[in-house]
C-alpha cells in the first residue's frame, strides 16, 4: 500500500465509530479520544492536541471554523441539517477522496448536505 495515501487523523467525539472503524480500514492512523482521560477535553485542547501531533482533525462541530486562520494540519467539519451515522461517515470517506493527504495541510474543508466549501489558509509564518 501506498504510504503517502496514510493520514494521522483526530476524530472528536462526534464523529461515528462507524467512521472511526473505516478510516483505520483505509489504514489511517486514527487518534480516538473517547473512553480515555482525554474525553471530553475542550474544543481549544483539541485543536492544540491535533496541531502538535500534526493530525488531520475531523468533526461535526462547527465552531472549528474559527482556527482556519491558523496554522493547521487540516480540519474537516461535516454539517448536515439532519446528520446520522451513516450520513457523517458517507461526508468524510467523500472529503477524504476530493483531497490526497498532501493537500489538507493549511486547508478547513467544511461538508454540508449539497455543498462542500473549503478555506486555504495564507502561508504567513
Amino acid at each position: 500500500k501506498d504510504k503517502s495515501q496514510k493520514m494521522d487523523i483526530l476524530v472528536d467525539e462526534n464523529i461515528p465509530l462507524v467512521s472511526v472503524e473505516q478510516l483505520r480500514q483505509l489504514e489511517h492512523n486514527v487518534l480516538d479520544i473517547r473512553g480515555t482521560s482525554e474525553q471530553g477535553i475542550t474544543d481549544e485542547a483539541l485543536w492544540d492536541k491535533a496541531f502538535s501531533e500534526k493530525r488531520l482533525l475531523i468533526t461535526t462541530d462547527r465552531g472549528f471554523a474559527y482556527y482556519r486562520d491558523r496554522n493547521l494540519c487540516g480540519i474537516l467539519i461535516v454539517s448536515l441539517r439532519q446528520p446520522n451515522r451513516h450520513k457523517i461517515n458517507q461526508h468524510i470517506i467523500d472529503a477524504l477522496k476530493l483531497f490526497p493527504p498532501k493537500q489538507w495541510q493549511g486547508l478547513l474543508v467544511v461538508m454540508r448536505d449539497e455543498t462542500m466549501s473549503a478555506w486555504r489558509m495564507g502561508n504567513e509564518k
